[in-house]
């Protein structure tokens, strides 16, 4: 590892996180270039990061998490959304729910067809592959040669079967692979696990790679700005022990911060907006009116139930059952801490002729209720599970703005959910059909009171209503970053920021359109490609 005083090096990137692991892994593979991974948040050390069961309690602790605040958002009566992303090594991806999902080929052949060549989706899979050992073994879809271990979906309590079995009564296609390409399917979903641990890009990519002394991480270490000198990017500002450095790049300046702090991080480089740049007193660098716009995430909503017979996850939580279930994993690596919180999975269109009506249904097999702080304040009381529903690829777009040009004062994060009505409907009246599939007879005998929605629902406008009111959010936050072919986008197919050189973006920000589906392997598809585009650069 590189001596932190040396801050000369070929490439820096900003972010540890889902991508920036990545990154960093792969171009280090060459000893002869120096590379250097820039992180805000502290190391990922803490046992309960690695225990896929324990993300109950490290999903949104603040130890971990930026934990940011949305804007009012107008269409939900002003009010503001929590809005967790990674702040520790790893990202998003040593907090996050696990779920691999990559979504569907039409994803990545709309980004091909809105002018991003090479991102097909017969472009990007042997990325996907590349970067994975699935427990299946390799297939035409899967690897089992790359770093991030992906286990099989299974359930975890009896009422996840029970759920499948009702979307199969439903008319949904019953699946044992869920990144198979399909219209519509439900089963259990992969995991990203492997030999009951967490497999982060961290874990996975970055720590394995750090016994080489050509990779250097410095961790606690926000990035203030690029500096960018007649239009070209010479390296990064940031604060190390209270003292502020320069880390200098000899090829290229690569950002991984994810979908709020990337755009944050080119304006307060002045790289953005020239208008407001000049209005909050920024040089500018670069006039690129897109940055931070087409901002997209999926809204949540949530429906739940109690159970009348002991099928869901309240088993693992009573006294004999979490002992069994300490045991089990202390002494094997096994068991329901062993797995993720929501192992169960399906996607369908509320209009077959629709590919934009996609729904996405996840299944937590006990009450998601927030009673108070820590693990007790979350650990069911009583036998239920927990649907979040959310609508696959939304029509609405936000926006990310800085609001100061102090660089650690967090950006205003504005998403505009459901400014298109379109995405209302659809969500409405996908709620409107798992409502009616839990009532299938493979549930109906344990399906007990339905707790959410709360109050009497008589029609979809009752659902719209209640939509409304109750949804938040899942933490998929892509798109800020636009890549295009078109002069207005924030990076071409290359990641290149147009108008700076030498200075890329890799990470969920750069996605046109949001997949359907979680974006974590997506995010690392598009790192593992970022590492050869920047390979074949140099």
């Amino acid at each position: 590892m590189t001596d932190l005083n040396d801050l000369e090096f070929d490439y820096v990137i900003v972010g540890a996180g889902a991508a920036g692991c990545v990154l960093a892994a792969r171009l280090s593979e060459n000893p002869n270039m120096r590379v250097a991974v820039i992180e805000a948040g502290g190391l990922d050390k803490a046992l309960l990061l690695k225990i896929p069961g324990a993300n109950v309690v490290t999903g949104t602790s603040p130890a971990y998490n930026w934990s940011y605040e949305t804007e009012p958002v107008q269409a939900l009566g002003g009010r503001k959304l929590y809005w967790a992303q990674g702040r520790v090594v790893g990202g998003s991806s040593s907090i996050n729910g696990m779920m691999y999902m990559r979504g569907h080929r039409s994803d990545y052949d709309n980004w091909r067809d809105l002018g991003c060549d090479g991102w097909g989706y017969d472009d990007v899979l042997p990325y996907f592959k590349r970067s994975e050992t699935n427990e299946r073994g390799a297939n035409d879809i899967h690897g089992d040669n790359g770093p991030l271990q992906v286990s099989k979906g299974a359930g975890t309590a009896p009422v996840c079967d029970m759920f499948v079995a009702a979307g199969g009564q439903e008319g949904l296609p019953v699946s044992d692979d869920l990144n198979k390409d399909a219209q519509e399917a439900i089963g259990h979903v992969d995991l990203t696990i492997g030999r009951g641990r967490r497999s982060s890009t961290s874990a996975a990519f970055l720590h394995p790679a750090l016994k080489r002394r050509n990779l250097t991480l410095i961790v606690d270490a926000p990035v203030l700005r690029v500096v960018v000198a007649a239009g070209v990017a010479a390296g990064v500002e940031f604060v190390h022990a209270g003292r502020t450095k320069v880390a200098r790049a000899a090829k290229e300046i690569i950002l991984s911060g994810g979908a709020v702090n990337s755009p944050q991080l080119l304006m307060l480089s002045g790289i953005g907006d020239a208008r407001r740049l000049n209005q909050l007193g920024i040089t500018v660098a670069a006039d690129r009116p897109e940055v931070g716009k087409n901002l997209q995430n999926h809204p949540m909503y949530r429906l739940m139930y109690k159970t009348t017979m002991p099928v869901s996850a309240y088993s693992h939580v009573r006294p004999w059952g979490a002992l069994k279930a300490g045991a089990e994993y202390v002494f094997a690596r096994r068991g329901v801490l062993s797995r993720g919180l929501f192992p169960t999975s399906g996607f369908f269109r509320t209009d077959s002729g629709d590919a934009g009506s996609e729904i996405q249904v996840c299944m937590a097999p006990a009450l998601v209720i927030r009673r108070g702080p820590g693990v007790l304040g979350i650990l069911p009381k009583e036998h239920g599970f927990t649907l979040l529903l959310n609508h696959g690829s939304p029509y609405s777009r936000g926006r990310v703005t800085l609001k100061s040009a102090d660089p650690l004062t967090h950006a205003a994060i504005s998403p505009n959910y459901f400014s298109d009505p379109r995405d209302l409907r659809t969500l409405a009246e996908g709620a409107d059909r798992v409502r009616a599939m839990v009532h299938r007879p493979a549930l109906r005998g344990a399906l007990g009171q339905e707790l959410l929605p709360s109050g009497p629902i008589r029609s979809v406008e009752d659902l719209k209503a209640d939509i409304l009111a109750t949804t938040v959010t899942h933490y998929h936050a892509a798109g800020t970053c636009r890549m295009g072919a078109d002069m207005g986008s924030v990076v071409d197919p290359q990641l290149r920021v147009r108008g700076v050189e030498r200075l890329r973006v890799a990470d969920a920000s750069v996605m046109p359109v949001l997949v359907n589906g979680n974006t974590y392997a997506a995010t690392v598809m598009i790192a593992e490609k970022a590492a050869d585009l920047i390979k074949a650069a140099a």
